[in-house]
């Protein structure tokens, strides 16, 4: 659960009663998109047949784009993480990462999901002695992925959900 109780307003949209604009909704949305995507070859070396996840990618951008409604993206990011259930390690990790990216059109705290999957996915792909390295690396280069818009919205995001996200972004 990557939720907590009391949900920052600046991640409730205004029509929810939050801050949040819909064009910084949406970079927030692309950005989780970008996370998962960097990720799933995880996925896809293991279930090469199966497009869930890849799905969930390709409706939340849709969704930015104004093709799909926000029911079709979040149906899709609950098939991704259907695809992942069977699964373990840096695979199942990569599927759930897709699956939280297609839910941002839902609930937009779902970005730091979709992020904090991808890097578990990433450390879960090496030995034990490269986890921290190779997560600090791709924590930094999520970060780098940030447009200035949303940037210290979800770096601030990061360290006050740190906790729930299994201390993903302690690292950096």
């Amino acid at each position: 659960m990557i939720l907590i109780k009391e949900r920052d307003p600046r991640l409730i949209t205004l029509r929810r009663g939050g801050t949040l604009t819909d064009s910084n909704h949406h970079l927030l949305a692309l950005w989780a998109a970008t996370c998962a995507e960097h990720v799933l070859p995880f996925f896809e070396s293991v279930q090469p047949s199966d497009p869930r996840p890849r799905r969930a990618i390709e409706q939340i951008r849709a969704w930015v784009r104004g093709e799909v409604r926000m029911m079709e993206c979040r149906a899709a990011g609950g098939q991704a993480m259907a695809a992942a259930r069977s699964l373990s390690g840096a695979a199942r990790n990569a599927a759930y990462a897709a699956g939280q990216a297609a839910v941002v059109a839902h609930v937009a705290a779902h970005e730091l999901g979709a992020a904090a999957y991808a890097l578990r996915a990433v450390r879960a792909s090496v030995p034990e002695e490269l986890k921290e390295e190779i997560g600090r690396r791709e924590c930094q280069w999520q970060r780098d992925q940030l447009p200035a818009a949303i940037r210290d919205l979800v770096l601030e995001d990061q360290q006050a959900r740190n906790h729930v996200c299994w201390f993903v972004f302690s690292s950096i």
